[in-house]
């Protein structure tokens, strides 16, 4: 993983820097752009893959975390003026899927070339509401059962009290900006939307992902996959097929079947279109 010269806040993720578009992946709560290590080696030989470095982590872990989506998605758009000489595709899991969103947002009404395509993964809808929602109002304890209910973090890890001290104000932070999000009405989506979700996740409901159709003009593909929350690093070389797809159908003349419909590898399951 590399950093790039001039900014923190975006990571190359691999070295393949000769392709027809980049993919911007946004991390998951309490996530570093390292989650997307796998991807970015596994897509080495497609697309160039940048990961986004939220501050308060890794090696920006003594910076001043930001605990609110409008004010990350701004950061982010600024940082990716840099890299709009090719299209970006935006990849985002759970919270940095409405991170991605709102970065896809400001590119479609602030620039010229707005987005390609957004990718979303494991996260409902922007425009469902929750206000029942409070984890990040709650004690430790509370925080480290949602981690251990959602998987994806090494049972060890959860164990050792002084990792966690480390993890868990980057958690309750991105927690309070994924809880208080309200969308704020707006245009339309122009660009192509590919929603991944696992049949099992247990704060996903294949309800609650379908509703990604009303955020945009453009095709919708859902594909579900087996498993849960965190299906994306389970199911690894099946989701990376899926992105490839979805990153060579949404460049201009890229293959669409009738209907507006993209074709992609993944689970069959009711949410497939």
């Amino acid at each position: 993983m590399t950093a790039t010269a001039t900014d923190p806040w975006i990571l190359r993720l691999n070295d393949t820097r000769d392709t027809a578009a980049r993919l911007v992946a946004f991390p998951h709560a309490g996530g570093s752009a390292s989650f997307f290590f796998g991807l970015g080696r596994a897509l080495r030989s497609q697309v160039e893959v940048l990961g986004v470095q939220y501050p308060g982590r890794q090696e920006r872990r003594t910076e001043k975390m930001i605990d609110n989506i409008p004010d990350m998605a701004d950061q982010v758009f600024s940082r990716l003026n840099a890299w709009r000489d090719r299209p970006l595709v935006l990849l985002g899991h759970s919270l940095g899927a409405i991170v991605a969103f709102e970065v896809a947002r400001r590119l479609e009404q602030e620039t010229s070339t707005g987005v390609s395509g957004l990718i979303v993964s494991g996260r409902r809808a922007p425009s469902i509401i929750k206000d029942d929602e409070d984890l990040h109002l709650r004690e430790d304890r509370d925080l480290l059962a949602e981690i251990r209910v959602l998987g994806g973090t090494d049972g060890g890890l959860l164990q050792d009290d002084e990792l966690m001290q480390m993890i868990l104000p980057a958690v309750r932070t991105d927690y309070k900006a994924i809880e208080t999000y309200r969308m704020k009405p707006g245009p339309k989506l122009q660009c192509p939307v590919s929603v991944l979700t696992g049949d099992a996740d247990p704060r996903v409901s294949l309800d609650e992902v379908q509703a990604w159709r009303d955020q945009t003009a453009g095709a919708v593909q859902f594909r579900v996959f087996p498993g849960g929350h965190f299906f994306i690093t389970d199911h690894l070389d099946e989701v990376c097929k899926a992105i490839s797809t979805d990153v060579a159908a949404f460049r201009p003349g890229g293959p669409v079947t009738a209907g507006g419909k993209r074709p992609g590898p993944g689970k069959s399951g009711p949410l497939d279109v």
